[in-house]
């Protein structure tokens, strides 16, 4: 099989991703691999297009409330929604007690049931509630959560496309980056995500670090309940590490 380049790996993470105008000119493993490698660097420019309007809007005049959601919208708007999607669907197919077959049906299906709204809803207060705070300290705290809890949030992509998490389906996204990753690539990965948050301070890197781990507990709990993962899977481990981290970041003084 041909080895796929570095700038294969580029296209694929933004192709893939984002809504950004990237043609992905490969779909095999090796191209899956190194997209998902770069998964956190197409989260540095989503939260940092998410970070520069929140700032913008505060310049203007407006207020941290209405800046936190901005930055929330814009990486739901640069994913296409289909982060949030995956999550109000993982949420349903987990709450639905179904076996695992039934369930995967259910998160397939095109309509949102009452589990999934709740997590939404609940999700997205969350992230409001913490950049409104944070903005409000002042433009640069709220800023650097946005760009470190979307880095995060692709963190967790990387990690959970690492090799021997199974796919749960034999075909979709899921299917096409399951177990891409060589586990020591994804730990070196998080470690350096975690590194590069220390330049901003020990809760940037712990913030990180929590989401990352956040993700992590939800990642086992699927593939134990589904058998794998799915891209619904993927986008509910993303939204988790989002969260998990401007929780932590919220912390404190």
């Amino acid at each position: 099989m041909q080895k796929s380049s570095p700038v294969d790996g580029l296209r694929f993470a933004f192709g893939t991703l984002t809504v950004l105008p990237v043609r992905v000119h490969r779909w095999d493993r090796p191209a899956a691999r190194g997209g998902m490698l770069s998964a956190p660097l197409a989260g540095l420019v989503v939260g940092g297009c998410a970070a520069g309007l929140g700032v913008l809007l505060l310049l203007l005049g407006a207020g941290p409330l209405l800046a936190a959601v901005a930055s929330v919208a814009v990486p739901a708007a640069l994913t296409r929604g289909l982060h949030l999607d995956g999550l109000a669907d993982t949420a349903d197919g987990l709450g639905s007690g179904r076996p695992a077959e039934d369930a995967l049906r259910i998160m397939k299906q095109s309509d949102i049931g009452p589990f999934g709204v709740l997590t939404l809803v609940l999700v997205l207060l969350a992230q409001v509630a913490v950049l409104a705070q944070l903005y409000g300290d002042s433009w640069a705290r709220g800023a650097v959560a946005a760009v470190a809890s979307a880095v995060t949030a692709r963190l967790a992509l990387t990690l959970a496309a690492r090799a021997g998490v199974p796919a749960a389906r034999p075909e979709g996204l899921g299917a096409a980056v399951a177990g891409v990753v060589p586990v020591a690539a994804a730990l070196g990965i998080a470690a350096a995500a975690v590194a590069v948050g220390a330049a901003g301070g020990p809760r940037v890197a712990a913030a990180v670090a929590a989401g990352a781990g956040g993700a992590e507990l939800v990642l086992r709990r699927c593939v134990r309940r589904f058998g794998g993962v799915t891209g619904d899977v993927f986008g509910a481990v993303a939204e988790t590490a989002a969260t998990v981290s401007l929780v932590v970041l919220a912390l404190g003084p």
